[in-house]
Parts: C-alpha cells; sequence; structure tokens
C-alpha cells in the first residue's frame, strides 16, 4: 500500500534496518511473538527511543497491543507507546473476523475496515485522539506521532489510512535541542 503512494519502504528487521526511517509499521500477526522477537534482536528499546525522537509509528492489529500501555486478558508486555488499555481476548470479545464500515475523522465516508480477529481498544488515554470507531469503540487512534489500528487498512482499497501516516511520518519532529524544535 505505501509503494503505491509513492512511498519508499524497507523491511526492519534489526536495529540497523531502522536508520534512516522515518516511519515505522509495526503488523499484525502474534504480539506475544512479535515482542519476543523485538526484544531479542534489540529493536524494543530501539522502537521506543524511534518514538521518543519523533519517529511515526502505525501499528495495526497485534501492533496495536504492541504500542500499548496496559494489555489484558491475558495480560502481556508491550512497548508502552500508547495511553490506551487493548484487550487481546475477553473470553470471546475480540472483534469477530469482518469487513466493516465505520465513521471516521479523516474523511466524510465511513472507513472501511478490515477486522481478523482484531483486539478491543477498551480504554483510550485523555490525550488519545479516536480517529475512527466500530461498534462504539476506538479503532483507531493517535496520539502525537503513533498511531494504532485493531484492524487491518492494507487489506482493502482504501489507502486513507496510509496516506495520513505518510503525512505524520513526513512532519517528523526532531527533539528540542536548546528548547528550539525543528522538522527533518
Amino acid at each position: 500500500m505505501l509503494e503505491q503512494l509513492g512511498a519508499k519502504t524497507a523491511e526492519v528487521r534489526t536495529p540497523a534496518d531502522l536508520e534512516g526511517c522515518c516511519g515505522l509499521i509495526l503488523p499484525g500477526g502474534e504480539s506475544t511473538t512479535q515482542l519476543k522477537f523485538l526484544q531479542e534482536e534489540g529493536l524494543a528499546d530501539k522502537i521506543v527511543r524511534f518514538a521518543e525522537h519523533g519517529g511515526a509509528i502505525l501499528g495495526t492489529c497485534a501492533g496495536a497491543i504492541l504500542l500499548a500501555k496496559d494489555v489484558k486478558h491475558p495480560r502481556q508486555d508491550s512497548l508502552n507507546l500508547m495511553d490506551m488499555t487493548v484487550v487481546r481476548n475477553a473470553y470471546g470479545r475480540q472483534i469477530a473476523s469482518d469487513v466493516v464500515r465505520g465513521p471516521t475523522t479523516l474523511k466524510k465516508e465511513p472507513l472501511e475496515m478490515v477486522f481478523i480477529r482484531g483486539p478491543v481498544i477498551e480504554r483510550a488515554g485523555p490525550e488519545v485522539k479516536v480517529l475512527a470507531e466500530y461498534a462504539g469503540k476506538p479503532a483507531l487512534v493517535q496520539h502525537q506521532n503513533i498511531m494504532a489500528a485493531t484492524f487491518h487498512p492494507e487489506l482493502t482499497d482504501d489507502t486513507t489510512v496510509h496516506e495520513y501516516f505518510l503525512r505524520l511520518a513526513s512532519q517528523r519532529v526532531k527533539p528540542p535541542k536548546n528548547g528550539v524544535k525543528s522538522l527533518s
């Protein structure tokens, strides 16, 4: 999807691979396995520093779980980058696999969302903006340079989420030096 929009992409498997990137997508999959890989490869700390220095991050499905401050049912460690509580599987409370449309702040029309046993955002912190909802729950959220989606935007023909993410990545804010912020 990013290449379709003209973005240069690369796989990030080592801390060195993250050098020079302005955005990072944490994909769907199995979040405990992904976190273990990130920790073993030294990427977990590197991703946290990347976010702290203004790098844009989009976590989809399992990636959203990795970004959450609090993960429940079952409890899991995470990167703790976004003030939200995510429920992985509250006794069948995952969002069923389905293609739906829901309201969004990103465009006038409803946003198409593909859920594959998606987690549920149970709580979004006060500084977390809800960009899209499904079934009365946040489905796409943002806090500063970090976005989380409980669905898979890459599985639709709608480029809205990826376009928004690319704009966010292009506005990467460097850490302040002597109180002055600059854009890269």
